[in-house]
């Protein structure tokens, strides 16, 4: 055999260093002490009986969160973006007719996963920083009698919190199941699965619930069982398919777990100790504090001159505020500058926003007076030392 021809990467053969960073963007955002110290706690086997007793504390906590009582309920090994392929991809057949919400850029995602596999996909379309009417919701359903509705409650690029009464009783009069995006919404705002007759609900671990990505909790209600264990074909992810994941979580009551994939068992940690702090504090108190420090920001940024995005105060994200892109500032500048100068993440737009807004995420341990003021110092900074055009 010859000698390696690639030797060792010289990168790899010194430390790695990783910056303390204050982050305010839309996520992911910081990770308390706590959180972190679960992570490191020593890694054993993704079947053995002490993991399966943290995913069953894990359940718990996640149908406390959702205020749920479906036992079709647990944690997706990855992102939100593979809790809303699980969503999808379980509930939808090829052919099958999705609408989806677009105010932003999660409805335009769903709509690009139902149309992989071959569903017929329809959207209503909002214009940035809107929301759609219990009319219009209900003219589309009627028009194509989809499955499933996907809404973005928390629309992160947008920064709009999109009312959620009345549309799960609606989709059900339309025998459709009402899929919910609350990645950047949960813990943050009020939510209620069962009352609010949610059948698919998801969301992340990185953002209020302030563990490392990795994570996404996910509910599915007794109907959409029945839409999913009664399909013609398999789902088209064998790594998502529920009625591995079932089984794996121990929702299926049956009596053995099978190896289905092995479970990211930091992971579990770091979400079963995020999911511990939210249930200490409270989720009434976490959502009147989360309230509270968006709306000490609001005023803030009204002395700064700086205008919200979004205009009507009931539609606002207490957890990802959009601000107008200040007139005659490069957006890149300003956040670039609070970055450099503040060790401090702030973003721009994304997706339908890119150019138009500022995005600060208030999220979990950020979400405070003190963390709020320490961000409009940055920004009051970044306004008189950044370049202003006359124009």
């Amino acid at each position: 055999m010859s000698a390696l021809s690639i030797p060792p990467p010289s990168c790899l053969l010194k430390p790695f260093v990783v910056p303390q960073r204050h982050m305010f963007g839309p996520g992911p955002s910081n990770v308390p002490p706590r959180i972190l110290e679960a992570g490191a706690k020593p890694v054993i086997g993704h079947m053995h009986p002490e993991i399966f007793e943290i995913m069953n504390e894990i359940k718990s906590g996640i149908q406390y969160i959702f205020q749920t009582r479906n036992r079709m309920t647990f944690a997706v090994s990855g992102t939100g973006h593979a809790a809303m392929e699980c969503a999808i991809f379980n509930t939808v057949e090829p052919g099958e007719s999705v609408l989806a919400a677009v105010n932003g850029i999660w409805g335009e995602r769903a709509a690009d996963m139902a149309e992989r596999i071959g569903a017929m996909v329809n959207t209503l379309v909002v214009p940035p920083g809107g929301y759609l009417t219990i009319s219009e919701i209900e003219k589309a359903l009627s028009r194509h009698r989809p499955v499933v509705f996907f809404l973005a409650h928390g629309e992160s690029s947008t920064g709009v919190l999109h009312p959620l009464d009345g549309i799960g009783e609606l989709c059900h009069k339309y025998n459709c199941l009402l899929l919910v995006d609350s990645v950047a919404s949960l813990g943050g705002t009020p939510l209620y699965m069962d009352q609010q007759g949610i059948d698919i609900l998801y969301t992340g671990s990185q953002k209020v619930l302030n563990a490392p990505p990795g994570t996404a909790p996910i509910s599915f209600s007794e109907r959409a069982c029945q839409k999913v264990f009664n399909r013609r074909t398999r789902p088209v992810s064998f790594s998502l398919d529920l009625n591995w994941l079932a089984n794996y979580w121990g929702c299926d009551e049956k009596p053995s777990r099978m190896y289905h994939h092995t479970g990211p068992v930091t992971a579990f940690y770091t979400l079963r100790e995020s999911l511990a702090v939210l249930s200490e504090e409270g989720l009434e108190n976490s959502w009147k504090r989360h309230q509270n420090a968006a709306e000490h920001f609001y005023a803030g940024l009204e002395k700064l001159g700086l205008k919200l995005f979004v205009k009507e105060k009931h539609a606002r994200l207490p957890t990802v505020t959009t601000i107008v892109a200040p007139h005659g500032y490069d957006w890149k500048e300003v956040t670039s500058y609070i970055m450099k100068t503040h060790n401090l993440e702030i973003s721009g737009g994304l997706g339908p926003s890119v150019g138009l807004v500022l995005r600060v995420g208030l999220m979990g341990c950020n979400s405070s007076k003190e963390k709020v003021d320490m961000v409009l110092a940055a920004l009051k900074d970044a306004l008189e030392h950044c370049h202003r055009s006359k124009v």
